[in-house]
């Protein structure tokens, strides 16, 4: 399989770019490629590139050839609204969100999130969960990366949510496979942290329009809960 790399490009790129360190230093120091070899860059924004790469001294750069529009994103549009989690967990809730398909991830601060971020953390964060959604990217084929949002308080996030409003819990909610429609309406799906919502959470978010959906009689952790219902969603109208 020839390697991917994301690669922020200018509009109708041409002729040969310089790679950016992140990627030279991967391809140079892990994969050991060679001047000439394949490889395919994309932009982010739904195009890819054959290219081959070229040694410029140090530096390393690649010969940009033609571009592709390869339809690879799902049809749907979630919002993956996910309360605070562990750093370890949290990497791999955006990673395999990514690969699922989301369009983008909000993280939330719950009360019951066993996580508490300052706001040079949480920048921090980001920041590091974004790089992890173009390494998801890179990996899966995706052309489009994902946005990863910056944190809000768990109010705050309700109120931006939009299209239907789908709040996974295990007790009292409707299965969801009843509760969606088609892949016309954006979807936001919201997770709670390792404590669960607490009770004045389940008012606010009914109160903003979200109704209660469950996968079933079993009680999920929350990096299993997100994965399970993107899937489903998937499954339902998406492109599984």
């Amino acid at each position: 399989m020839i390697p991917r790399f994301f690669c922020p490009l200018p509009p109708e790129p041409a002729g040969m770019v310089s790679l950016p360190t992140s990627v030279a230093h991967h391809v140079d120091r892990v994969l050991r490629l060679s001047e000439g070899d394949p490889i395919t860059l994309f932009d982010g924004r739904g195009s890819e590139f054959s290219a081959r790469l070229v040694r410029r001294g140090a530096a390393l750069a690649a010969t940009i050839g033609a571009e592709t529009r390869p339809l690879r994103e799902s049809p749907l549009k979630v919002t993956l609204l996910q309360c605070l989690v562990a750093s370890d967990k949290m990497d791999w809730v955006v990673q395999k969100a990514v690969e699922l398909g989301v369009a983008r991830v909000q993280p939330v601060a719950s009360r019951r999130a066993v996580v508490k971020l300052s706001a040079e953390r949480a920048q921090r964060r980001i920041d590091h969960w974004q790089q992890i959604a173009v390494s998801a990217c890179e990996q899966c084929g995706r052309n489009v990366v994902p946005e990863v949002r910056p944190v809000l308080p768990f109010g705050q996030a309700l109120t931006v949510a939009d299209g239907r409003r789908l709040l996974l819990h295990p007790e009292g909610g409707q299965p969801i496979a009843s509760l969606v429609g088609d892949a016309s309406s954006p979807i936001s799906l919201l997770i709670g942290p390792e404590g669960g919502f607490d009770g004045e959470e389940l008012v606010t978010a009914a109160a903003c329009g979200f109704a209660a959906a469950t996968l079933g009689p079993r009680v999920l952790r929350t990096e299993t809960a997100g994965m399970a219902a993107l899937s489903a969603l998937n499954a339902l109208i998406g492109d599984f």
